[in-house]
């Protein structure tokens, strides 16, 4: 079996608990995308983390690959309703990325490499709820998939796990990103079916 259909009716008791209301499971991985896929060289890419007064925090392709790796193995959901479960992924925390900041800010935004932004309250990506992650399913995260690295905020629909990501800006306000902008849910719950403003 490849998958299943939007109107998949089977054996959903098998995914008790694991499966948000309104989605369906399915073994394929949709590609998602707002925009043309950028292809980046690992070694022109950077991550930088800057806090709410400018200053920055930089790592190279190789610094980051040398930062303490985790393989966090989660459950991911789209707002489209698809849902995938026991993903593999191997990345870094952002809790690394963010340690010895000190900041009075409560919301980041990912930016990344083609323009596109997703909002998030501070508390979100960090205490082990979110990875800048390179890899999947044993191999290098290809760029149609977010590669050379993306986010991974599995708590949250996949929007706000933003491809091609080249760094967080911490803010004092929030600052709705690209779909937030035009009609998304600001934060996103799956559980709560945070689709749209209305939700």
């Amino acid at each position: 079996m490849t998958g299943f259909s939007p109107g998949f009716r089977g054996r959903t008791h098998a995914f008790e608990g694991r499966l948000p209301p309104g989605q369906y499971p399915t073994e394929s991985f949709p590609v998602l995308s707002a925009g043309p896929t950028p292809h980046l060289d690992t070694a022109q890419w950077s991550f930088t983390v800057t806090d709410e007064s400018g200053r920055q925090r930089s790592w190279t392709w190789d610094e980051m690959m040398n930062l303490p790796q985790q393989e966090p193995t989660v459950d991911i959901h789209c707002v489209t309703r698809w849902s995938k479960f026991a993903t593999r992924w191997r990345g870094v925390s952002l809790d690394v990325l963010l340690d010895g900041i000190d900041t009075a800010a409560g919301f980041v935004v990912a930016e990344s490499y083609d323009g596109y932004t997703a909002n998030l309250p501070l508390a979100d990506v960090t205490g082990g709820k979110a990875w800048l992650v390179h890899s999947y399913d044993g191999y290098a995260l290809s760029p149609e998939h977010g590669g050379p690295a993306r986010l991974l905020i599995p708590h949250l629909y996949f929007w706000k796990s933003a491809k091609w990501v080249k760094g967080l800006r911490l803010t004092l306000q929030d600052e709705p990103g690209f779909w937030e902008s035009v009609g998304y849910h600001n934060y996103g719950d799956p559980w709560r079916e945070q689709r749209t403003w209305r939700d």
